[in-house]
């Protein structure tokens, strides 16, 4: 008897398999998704803003990680270095002209394997409508269930280092250092299904 429920449950097991193969399109959670960017200010200190407010969508297909994708808006008003000052500063024409420019984008153009959990992100990046190729190291933190919205939810880790003159945004450069460096954490999560 225990060897043919043993025997039930992986035949279940294997035919529910190709439903988690598939792709899966979810949301990112602005509430819970930060683009940390830091950098070196005259060789005191190492600052760092968050990109809030973050849009997009990510298509994760775990079974062929090459089919994934990941879009996203950072809007320059969600900017925020934690001083009212230092914020009307970075939204200026010196650093990102936010009037001019209001968002940044950001879209996979290649998604590869790394290791187990782990995958290189290619994609455009463009900040005041010039666009650059960068690659994110990312972490699968976790997919699974949502524990409180009981649907499909998936959070990675990333990193990423650009050159910010390479975007229009080189005020100050080389006292202010001119590499950035890229941290990013996000949970995305998927429409309940119907």
């Amino acid at each position: 008897m225990r060897i043919r429920l043993l025997s039930a449950a992986a035949l279940l097991a294997f035919a529910a398999a190709p439903a988690f193969a598939a792709p899966v399109t979810y949301t990112l959670d602005p509430t819970h998704t930060n683009v940390l960017a830091q950098w070196n200010h005259l060789g005191f200190s190492n600052p760092f803003a968050n990109f809030g407010d973050v849009e997009g969508t990510l298509v994760y297909d775990a079974a062929d990680v090459g089919k994934s994708s990941v879009q996203l808006t950072l809007p320059i008003s969600g900017l925020e270095a934690f001083s009212a000052k230092f914020n009307e500063h970075l939204r200026s024409p010196d650093f990102f002209d936010a009037a001019k420019y209001p968002n940044a984008t950001f879209k996979s153009t290649r998604v590869e394997a790394a290791g187990e959990g782990k995958l290189k992100v290619t994609g455009d990046l463009t900040i005041k409508d010039v666009t650059r190729p960068v690659v994110l190291d990312v972490t699968l933190n976790k997919a699974g269930e949502h524990p409180m919205r009981k649907v499909p939810a998936i959070g990675f880790d990333a990193t990423a280092t650009i050159s910010r003159t390479e975007f229009g945004v080189g005020a100050y450069v080389p006292n202010i250092g001119d590499e950035v460096t890229l941290r990013i954490t996000t949970e995305a999560t998927a429409a309940k299904a119907k």
